[in-house]
């Protein structure tokens, strides 16, 4: 399996080494956040790849990952997740269970739970207490070696999607894309494009040379190949939808409008009873097989 990657190199003390890699199936930007000076490392929204039509697992993704911390001699101390991912399922309980290393997400995981046990139907489903090692709220500051990494908390895409901040390296989730194909829809459950714009501003107030990264490319009109890094400079300047200043009523405008179209992820009524618990597939049943529970004609 060929995986597409690429290093983004440490701009000096307090600023990691960035490894970018791409999952094409679901157009997921992973990353390996590496501390240069202590060789400790996180991984950062890894995906457990999947093919819906036989709803069946791998993990060629997350193993390619562990390959490169086991080949350039890393530590792997933290398995970080940004929110539930609608788009693909997360590998965070296979890395655990590899490598013993605590898993994290945002705090506001609990309220997504709960909207989600309604649509599946499931009232004693998720509980991300016992699946998450840490719940991270906004503010919260923790190391990865001796680098300092900040949550933001980052709503509008999902409710309680945060971005991590490490040094100069933000790690942006579902907010931005590449300047050229402009920010993430806002439509699912518990989103809101009046909230993601205001935590998109919030990455924007950071200093012009942090560099961003994305968590999905698509390509756009005349980029074939994935592309997840930029700066908050470049994404002032010339992001589709707000390049330039754009006001937040014109933003949420255009947003709406553009989600309007667009149909749900071919994966997400299969990731999200996945990612709500931390990357399980759900419990096995007296056969000893996990069964997805897909909610007939509620979307």
């Amino acid at each position: 399996m060929t995986i597409p990657y690429s290093k983004s190199s440490s701009r000096g003390p307090g600023s990691p080494d960035v490894v970018g890699f791409y999952d094409e199936a679901s157009g997921s930007c992973q990353y390996i956040c590496i501390d240069p000076a202590t060789k400790k490392c996180a991984l950062i929204d890894v995906v457990l790849d999947f093919n819906p039509a036989r709803a069946r697992t791998s993990t060629e993704s997350a193993d390619w990952a562990l390959d490169w911390i086991e080949r350039e001699g890393l530590t792997l101390e933290w398995i970080l997740d940004t929110h539930p991912h609608a788009d693909h399922l997360m590998a965070a309980a296979y890395l655990k269970q590899k490598t013993g290393a605590p898993n994290a997400i945002g705090e506001k995981v609990r309220e997504i739970a709960g909207l989600w046990r309604d649509f599946y139907n499931t009232p004693g489903a998720f509980d991300p207490e016992a699946d998450f090692d840490r719940l991270l709220a906004d503010g919260d500051t923790f190391r990865i070696g001796d680098l300092d990494l900040h949550v933001m908390l980052s709503p509008g895409h999902t409710l309680g999607s945060i971005t991590y901040v490490v040094g100069d390296a933000v790690f942006a989730h579902d907010t931005f894309m590449q300047p050229d194909s402009g920010t993430a829809r806002a439509d699912f459950p518990g989103g809101s494009a009046a909230m993601l714009y205001d935590s998109l501003m919030a990455i924007l107030a950071l200093p012009d040379e942090f560099r961003i990264f994305i968590g999905h490319d698509y390509g756009s009109e005349g980029r074939d190949d994935p592309a997840w890094e930029s700066t908050v400079a470049e994404q002032k300047a010339s992001n589709k939808h707000l390049g330039g200043g754009v006001e937040k009523d014109d933003y949420v405008k255009v947003r709406e409008e553009r989600d309007a179209t667009l149909n749900l992820p071919d994966r997400m009524l299969h990731a999200l009873q996945v990612n709500l618990r931390g990357g399980r597939l759900p419990e096995p049943e007296a056969d000893g097989n996990s069964y997805f529970k897909i909610p007939a004609n509620r979307f």
